[in-house]
């Protein structure tokens, strides 16, 4: 029997941002009712980062999304009870804990992989997990020591050890303490029915690929092996079986697949206008940024400062569906500073002064200052519009 092949889905470009923004959870009503949980379900991956201006930026993303959500409930979400756990994914991130069998396939590889960076000691290993069976939850210097010296990434045995038991999957991350993981032993912190390494690494790539379609709407197999950092060949081994749809995509060079329910209704809904982290799942690929939107960022925080052209930590500016513009943000006593901004156009003057003045509201500040803009002409209005929504605010 010959089986005839679907006909492609073709998308325009405008479509294909629209699918893409109520994909991540920035077109169409907030679901308030879910919380932060329900942000870490709908996006599977929360990127995990150091770096803290406005917030750290596990706490950017749900904001962005749901709006001045309590910070203390992020954490909350994230650490209390057994509703989600730490893993490399995109990079260090927070995950469902839904998702743990999913990530067996990782686990395996980990263990199977020589460790070139780090000697561990002898017996070292053992007598973390004793430890910590003995003991309970604990941090890398409560287990005996973080760091053999003051460099960070001078690893104390200790470090090596409980680290490598987190890649294998014999230790979870089950608090932040200070920005300091507090680990504890998987089998007390994963549900039984959950804590195995049962499915075979197709399954497991499988779900992921499917996963990163649902929450990107729309993405070249590249777009998709980023999302949980697969590789290439990976999706390709499985994306004919993942259930996304192939399409074509108007000014893409490249194949495409598609979330099929994000097809079967139009994406249409309320736009979000806000800040976003750098490492905001919907921006974090900077090729696809590019693509979709049509908009060049990158983080300049490691770039030296005479050498920075938006910024430590630019925060683009979402509004209407488009990338309006970028805030480099700063906290200074009661101000939140806009130290520099980039705008797109006069255009962008009021959204941008709206993503100011909501991010300062969320962050307890009760002042606004705009120092450098790129197009001077513009300062002045965006100040005085800064003003007038500082005002309605506090009305």
């Amino acid at each position: 029997m010959t089986t005839v092949p679907r006909p492609t889905v073709a998308l325009s470009a405008d479509e294909a941002r629209r699918i893409a923004l109520r994909a991540q959870g920035l077109l169409g009503a907030p679901d308030r009712k879910s919380g932060v949980r329900g942000v870490l379900r709908h996006l599977g991956a929360v990127q995990l980062d150091t770096i803290s201006v406005l917030a750290r930026s596990h706490e950017l993303i749900p904001y962005a999304r749901l709006g001045a959500v309590d910070r203390q409930s992020v954490e909350q979400a994230y650490w209390s009870g057994t509703h989600a756990f730490e893993y490399w994914s995109h990079a260090a991130c927070v995950l469902p804990i839904e998702e743990w069998p999913h990530f067996a396939f990782r686990r395996r590889a980990y263990r199977d992989r020589p460790h070139w960076n780090h000697q561990l000691p002898d017996g070292t290993y053992d007598q973390v997990i004793k430890q910590l069976a003995e003991e309970g939850p604990l941090t890398a210097t409560e287990l005996g020591g973080a760091k053999r010296t003051s460099e960070w990434w001078d690893w104390s045995g200790t470090k090596v050890a409980v680290e490598r038991a987190l890649m294998y999957g014999e230790v979870v991350c089950v608090e932040r303490r200070g920005w300091k993981r507090v680990y504890d032993l998987a089998e007390r912190a994963v549900p039984p029915a959950l804590l195995h390494d049962e499915l075979d690494d197709t399954e497991c790539l499988r779900r992921l690929v499917r996963l990163a379609g649902q929450s990107l709407g729309v993405g070249t197999r590249a777009d998709i092996a980023d999302y949980h950092r697969l590789k290439n060949e990976q999706v390709e081994s499985v994306i004919d079986d993942s259930g996304l749809v192939p399409v074509t995509v108007e000014g893409w060079s490249k194949p495409a697949w598609a979330d099929p329910a994000a097809l079967a209704t139009p994406p249409r809904g309320r736009h979000r206008t806000t800040l976003l982290s750098p490492f905001d799942s919907l921006i974090w690929d900077r090729a696809r940024t590019e693509r979709i939107f049509g908009f060049t960022h990158r983080l300049e925080a490691y770039v030296p400062k005479p050498k920075r052209i938006h910024g430590y930590f630019a925060m683009p500016v979402l509004a209407g569906g488009r990338l309006v513009g970028r805030v480099d943000p700063a906290r200074q006593g009661a101000a939140l500073v806009a130290r520099q901004v980039t705008l797109e156009g006069p255009k962008a003057v009021t959204a941008v002064a709206q993503a100011l003045v909501e991010a300062a509201s969320w962050v307890g500040a009760t002042q606004v200052r705009v120092e450098r803009v790129d197009a001077p002409d513009l300062r002045e209005p965006l100040t005085r519009e800064v003003t007038r929504a500082l005002t309605a605010a506090l009305r």
